[in-house]
């Protein structure tokens, strides 16, 4: 019941989005229908034990007094009539008397209240209330209110919902309605003129890439087009027999390989050692690795990280050419190397 009574309010309250002009300041007087739900049961001071209050109708009146665009204040009395259950029936007289603040939300129809109340039935009971209403203007002076708020006893806990609908006069003054000028006109954006800030053929509201280099050739953005192209680097360093020894001959071949693994930065090289096929295999074997390992040390003498080398010694196994001659044999003692990435190489304009 209480739900529905709080919903009716806010319905009541609904209604009429249109108002007069906003209260200043000045007194109200009004008078109003009253609704109110209770819920007191075993009631003391009745001359029946155990009798139960419940709703109540009647009217009231009210006086109040409008400070500014936000703020108001009342005083109220409403004249009620309790419907009576359990071991008592029929009704009861009671009186209402109190005082209520309410706040004007951006000082329209709308508004928040809260006070106390004095009710008189059977015994004198105090509630503080909350709620919320709604106020329609006819003119500057004539409005009607609706509203409706959740009552919380002080001395006893009665939880209690009422509504209100009422008539009231404003003896004030209306703040005249503010004069809605009309909107300038806009003024009409300068047209831009199209520019080509970095001269690489692409206007600027279009160009991503400002500032392209006047010799690279651009895409439909403005922005340096690139191919992928491979990029290889060998290397081949021979040996004296029996000998592991890196001769002077072959610094500029190295010192190329670390050129390119210093532009490479994420590129790996594996050495593989060989030797030829005199003396033993296994002798061989250990050799060509110690070969490999000795043009590692140059490399990494060179500035680059060991992590980025290998090395293997793969003996007489892989010969460059099986004769048995010394010619062969010079040929076959060697370390030997070869790196290939895919670079991303600027395309120049034409």
């Amino acid at each position: 019941m209480k739900l529905k009574l709080i919903s009716l309010a806010i319905a009541i309250a609904a209604a009429s989005t249109a108002h007069a002009g906003e209260q200043k300041e000045g007194i109200h007087l009004g008078v109003f229908g009253d609704y109110y739900d209770a819920s007191w049961e075993n009631t003391r001071g009745a001359a029946v034990g155990g009798v139960d209050v419940d709703n109540s109708t009647g009217w009231g009146a009210e006086l109040g007094y409008r400070f500014n665009d936000y703020w108001s204040a009342r005083l109220e009395y409403a004249d009620m009539d309790f419907d009576l259950s359990g071991a008592g029936s029929g009704s009861q007289d009671g009186e209402r008397y109190g005082i209520d603040g309410l706040y004007h939300f951006d000082g329209g129809p709308f508004y928040g209240l809260f006070g106390f109340k004095s009710i008189e039935a059977f015994e004198s009971n105090t509630f503080a209330n909350i709620g919320a209403g709604y106020r329609h203007h006819f003119n500057d002076n004539l409005f009607v209110n609706a509203e409706t708020s959740i009552y919380q006893g002080l001395e006893r806990s009665y939880i209690d919902v009422g509504a209100k609908l009422g008539i009231n006069y404003f003896f004030g003054t209306a703040k005249p309605a503010a004069k809605v000028e009309p909107a300038p006109a806009p003024t009409p954006a300068p047209v831009a003129q199209a520019k080509d800030s970095d001269k690489d053929g692409v206007l600027d509201t279009r160009d991503k890439c400002a500032d392209t280099p006047m010799a690279d050739a651009v895409d439909t953005y403005g922005c340096t087009k690139y191919v992928e192209k491979d990029a290889t680097v060998k290397l081949l360093v021979r040996f004296p027999h029996n000998n592991s020894a890196v001769s002077s001959d072959y610094l500029s071949d190295i010192k190329d390989v670390v050129t390119f693994l210093q532009r490479h930065s994420d590129a790996s090289v594996v050495l593989e050692g060989h030797a030829s096929i005199v003396g033993e295999a296994k002798y061989n074997q250990w050799l060509s690795k110690k070969r490999a390992d000795k043009v590692a040390k140059q490399l990494i003498k060179k500035g680059i990280d060991a992590q980025r080398i290998s090395t293997v010694g793969y003996g007489e196994e892989r010969l460059l050419n099986t004769a048995n001659t010394l010619a062969a044999h010079a040929e076959n003692r060697r370390v030997e190397a070869s790196i290939a990435v895919t670079e991303r190489v600027k395309v120049k304009r034409n």
